[in-house]
């Protein structure tokens, strides 16, 4: 049977990404359509599908995709994801839109796998801080029955896309005459345009935008959220906090977890030593730079927990470019062929 894959945004991180991925793993497909702005369309993309012109994404015609990866934001995943669900095909959409819709399954590769049997034409790809953490907490909750969390992530620059890639460069670049060092070691003053501060020499508590009156982003509500229909726990308890710290690509979450029940670290490392997805490192901790370009999401320092006994602590960091976004995507679509 022939069929036809589509990356829409195939012009942007994520979707270049995509497009690469696809070609690694051999996607099963006859042909690739690639979907991106008026300002790229024309463009030609070379692929193993050979030389593929992108498309207007506003203007082309969906007809004849049968799986469309959607890397485009939220906005454009609003307006377009159903005309493409109209025309036959099966949306992956990476981004917030339909996250929270309880007729969109939310799938994690390798977690609830099952999830995409309830699919109605489109399919959630979670946050990538939340993607990360799932990979082990997903599998530590089958084991036990997750009950309570406190996570914290630490989240790259590319997150917030290419413009976050740049202004951290720039404010980062100690070759141009116009950034310094400050003698008290506070930094260079660089303008900040992405973040509310700079992000260079510096770690932002604060990652997204705020949301509600409580104080919390939405990054941070993300975690909630999204943990509890991906576990299918609707009342597990998660206490997020978010920061963006001065790293390109990677995300690294410390999490506390209860469960059910006491959990050892000895369960608990070989629980994470089976999960699919995930690699636990016991020789040395992994960082952002490890993760990088890898499919894995890594997981290290397990301990017990020690103010509220029987729970684990761990870190966990992944690629949020590969398996916290077009990874993930893929990955879906795999379950789908």
């Amino acid at each position: 049977m022939s069929r036809t894959v589509a990356v829409v945004g195939a012009t942007g991180a994520v979707g270049r990404t995509m497009i690469s991925i696809l070609e690694e793993r051999r996607f099963p497909a006859d042909r690739i359509r690639l979907f991106a702005s008026s300002r790229s369309a024309g463009t030609r993309v070379e692929t193993v599908w050979g030389q593929v012109e992108v498309e207007d994404l506003a203007t082309a015609d969906p007809s004849g995709v049968d799986i469309a990866l959607f890397s485009a934001g939220g906005d454009r995943s609003r307006e377009h994801a159903p005309r493409f669900v109209e025309a036959g095909a099966v949306v992956v959409d990476n981004s917030s839109a339909f996250r929270g819709d309880p007729e969109v399954p939310l799938v994690v590769a390798g977690v609830n796998d099952h999830a995409v049997e309830s699919h109605r034409g489109l399919i959630a790809n979670p946050n990538c801080s939340t993607m990360t953490l799932m990979m082990a907490a997903g599998p530590l909750h089958r084991a036990a029955g997750l009950v309570s969390m406190v996570a914290v992530t630490y989240q790259s620059v590319s997150g917030s896309g290419q413009k976050g890639i740049d202004e951290l460069v720039e404010q980062t670049d100690l070759l141009r005459p116009d950034v310094e060092l400050l003698a008290d070691g506070t930094g260079p003053e660089v303008p900040a345009r992405v973040y509310p501060r700079p992000i260079g020499f510096n770690v932002l508590p604060f990652a997204g935008s705020l949301s509600g009156d409580e104080g919390y982003t939405d990054e941070e509500l993300k975690l909630v959220n999204e943990s509890r229909k991906i576990l299918e726990v609707p009342d597990l308890k998660v206490e997020p906090h978010c920061a963006r710290v001065p790293v390109l690509v990677g995300h690294g979450v410390y999490a506390t977890m209860w469960f059910s029940r006491p959990m050892s670290v000895e369960e608990a490392t070989t629980v994470l030593s089976d999960a699919p997805g995930l690699e636990l490192w016991t020789d040395k901790i992994p960082t952002p730079q490890d993760a990088a370009g890898r499919d894995e999401v890594l997981a290290a320092r397990v301990r017990p927990t020690l103010g509220a006994p029987g729970g684990i602590n761990l870190w966990v960091v992944g690629d949020n470019l590969r398996k916290g976004a077009a990874l993930n995507a893929v990955q879906i679509a795999e379950l789908l062929a």
